[in-house]
């Protein structure tokens, strides 16, 4: 990471935004490593509990899944933009700039706005849920689009729940407290397992579990943020730099679009019964739970707990450990990420199955799983890179610049859908994710280059390593798994991932260890203490 250093610093930029008042006298830093550590604690859990719920969910008729799968998007569409992603990215940046007694003004009013518009779009999601299923679902749809309607009426106040949650994650994030934000969905999906475990097998009950587990992921991060002195108390009052947090907010409404195009125009095509049979949505969602816990644990984990550092070394215009501070990021992500994407690509179908506890399975939802996924991993690593670098423009407030290419990427990523999936079926879906990965990737780094100078050495030098590495892994389990019982069921799954899974891994960790990596000495050390 020398190389990150040798970087001059830029000449002020005249169109830098305003940072505020001067911080208050800063408090100790915490470790960055175990601030990744907890985040990545959290995330496994979350991910690994999610596998259970995704279990249980599974064991619901197809019919009722497939429609239960179209119901939850349209809260979770609307997420994006008013909770996780546009709050932490906008939010913190703007409240770190802030000294104590604004910070907590800043937080009364812009929880206050916040929960009013998500009352107000709460209630129009349950009144237009009609019109919103019919824009998601194909003309000729396999699934039972009134079933889906009704449950889409009952998941609607999640978007309010998850909004008070994300509102917590921040504030508690921004100080750099990470245990309970990070431990939070874990709440959620203990709560939703034990609720669909103990309630009847029926619609009704199926979208009440998931409100019962945003209920949870709420209400366990409230003791913290008292604790720290942080719990808000809303009110629909204006603060000066509220209106700083809307304009970085303002272009994340560019992003929700084009990935609300995105995923509407990938819901259409899975539902189109013309081009695939019933099970594809939920073989869709079984496929994007395991690629999700993939990338939050070895990906965005990482990302959040640096955000507060980056947002931090920004405020301060210290450019030399800013871009120290990506180069590493970049590798840790890209280290860890690079053998999971090598291994989900052969061993796709073992891992799909462990959400099958039956042995009965559901071909068609199997194998749309395991097709899907299998062309998702290979996404891992330049989505890595992509998201890091977002951080950083977001940590600058230069949100403008970062939105627009990821717009442009979403809408990109349609186009290749329609051009690779009739080429390719459902390995399409992930081989697109990742051509535009990739374009995004070099995109952001020519810009953060222009403004900031881009260790561009630390990084290549790294990924020359990593991806050898990785693709021997991936070609070591592949082999393996030849000689192994074919997938399906949880139990042949698990073998697979265990033997084949675990030879690449060690090969690829021994591979690390040869090239002493410093990646790999630093895990060394962890596990030595």
């Amino acid at each position: 990471m020398s190389s990150s250093s040798s970087v001059p610093p830029p000449a002020p930029d005249p169109n830098a935004p305003p940072q505020g008042p001067a911080s208050p006298a800063p408090t100790p830093k915490k470790s960055l490593r175990a601030n990744t550590l907890i985040v990545m604690a959290g995330t496994l859990g979350s991910r690994l509990s999610g596998v259970v719920r995704q279990q249980v969910i599974n064991l619901f008729d197809t019919s009722l899944t497939d429609a239960f799968n179209v119901a939850v998007k349209v809260p979770n569409l609307l997420r994006e933009l008013l909770a996780e992603g546009a709050l932490v990215n906008s939010f913190i940046p703007v409240y770190k700039s802030l000294d104590a007694q604004e910070r907590r003004k800043l937080a009364q009013s812009f929880s206050g706005l916040l929960i009013a518009i998500n009352l107000l779009l709460m209630a129009l999601g349950i009144f237009a849920a009609p019109w919103v299923v019919g824009l998601l679902t194909s003309a000729d749809a396999n699934i039972d689009r009134a079933l889906a309607i009704y449950m889409t009426q009952l998941v609607m106040p999640f978007l309010m729940l998850i909004s008070l949650s994300a509102i917590a994650m921040g504030l508690l994030n921004s100080d750099e407290h990470f245990r309970e934000s990070s431990f939070a969905p874990v709440a959620f999906n203990i709560a939703s397992i034990a609720a669909l475990l103990l309630l009847p097998d029926n619609a009704t009950w199926l979208a009440f579990g998931w409100l019962v587990g945003g209920v949870a992921q709420l209400v366990v991060q409230l003791p913290a943020l008292k604790r720290f002195g942080l719990l808000p108390q809303p009110r629909l009052t204006g603060h000066p730099a509220l209106k700083r947090v809307l304009v970085q907010m303002a272009p994340f409404t560019l992003t929700a679009g084009a990935r609300q195009f995105l995923n509407l125009y990938v819901t259409r095509l899975l539902t189109d019964a013309s081009q695939f049979r019933p099970g594809t949505q939920t073989g869709y969602s079984n496929a994007e739970a395991l690629f999700t816990m993939a990338n939050g644990l070895f990906v965005v984990s990482p990302a959040l707990a640096v955000f507060p550092r980056f947002s931090q070394h920004a405020a301060d215009g210290n450019w030399a450990e800013f871009r120290a501070l990506t180069a590493q990021t970049i590798r840790t992500s890209t280290f860890l990420a690079a053998p999971i994407s090598a291994l989900l690509v052969v061993l796709a179908p073992y891992a799909v199955s462990v959400y099958n506890l039956r042995q009965d399975i559901d071909l068609d939802k199997f194998q749309a799983g395991a097709g899907i996924l299998a062309g998702w991993a290979l996404a891992l690593i330049p989505w890595a890179v992509v998201t890091i670098l977002l951080r950083t423009f977001y940590a600058r407030e230069r949100t403008r610049e970062a939105v627009t290419i990821s717009a442009i990427g979403f809408v990109l990523e349609v186009g290749l859908y329609k051009v690779l999936v009739p080429l390719l079926g459902l390995f399409g879906f992930g081989l697109s994710t990742t051509l535009s990965g990739l374009l995004m990737a070099c995109a952001l780094a020519a810009l953060y280059q222009r403004a900031v100078g881009f260790p561009w050495q630390a990084v290549s030098e790294h990924l020359a390593k990593v991806v050898p590495l990785a693709i021997l892994a991936g070609a070591v389990a592949w082999f393996i798994s030849r000689w192994l019982p074919s997938p399906g069921f949880i139990v042949p799954g698990m073998v697979g991932l265990v033997v084949a899974g675990g030879a690449g891994l060690a090969v690829y960790l021994l591979g690390a260890l040869a090239l002493r990596m410093p990646e790999m000495n630093g895990l060394l050390r962890r596990l030595k203490r």
